[in-house]
């Protein structure tokens, strides 16, 4: 199973996100550079996951993107398939139909062990990813690398966060 790019970048969006004040948003031209990714390519997760459920889009000058709801709530199955969609990775063709003897239709009434096999295992991926918040993956902040991270995000965020309130 291949996840295309934008899973990556998604994830590490939301996690970016997530350390914004709650009045706080990021534009998707901040998140891109932040990211080195292209801002055209970003922008179309992005929208998915607005579309979603999970960030908001702010219109406007001091517009950008900021989370729906707590890190705690959104979890790395919702980021999969607001981005990849929710068809199953594997895709049955059927090709016990094809060949010089196929295999009579009666016999295609029910999946094979193939079809069978892969939809356990994709079942049992997405309770796996079902199962993993944001906030468990945002680390533990006392490490060397979480340290550097958190460093890099507070400098970043410091620049670029979009308050959409007054702050008093």
């Amino acid at each position: 199973m291949k996840l295309g790019d934008g899973v990556e970048q998604a994830i590490h969006c939301v996690l970016l996100l997530s350390g914004l004040a709650a009045d706080g948003a990021l534009p998707a031209a901040a998140l891109a550079e932040y990211h080195g990714v292209k801002t055209s390519y970003l922008l179309k997760h992005l929208q998915a996951m607005a579309g979603a459920g999970l960030l908001v889009s702010i219109p406007g000058p001091r517009g950008g993107y900021r989370l729906a709801r707590p890190a705690q709530e959104i979890t790395l199955l919702d980021i999969v398939l607001a981005v990849e969609g929710s068809a199953p990775a594997f895709r049955c063709a059927e090709i016990r139909q094809r060949g010089p003897d196929p295999l009579p239709a009666q016999f295609h009434r029910l999946p094979c062990g193939v079809a069978s096999a892969m939809l356990r295992a994709e079942r049992a991926y997405r309770a796996e990813l079902a199962n993993i918040t944001i906030a468990d993956i945002q680390g533990d902040p006392s490490t060397p690398l979480n340290q550097a991270i958190n460093q890099r995000s507070c400098v970043f965020l410091g620049l670029h966060e979009r308050v959409q309130t007054e702050r008093t």
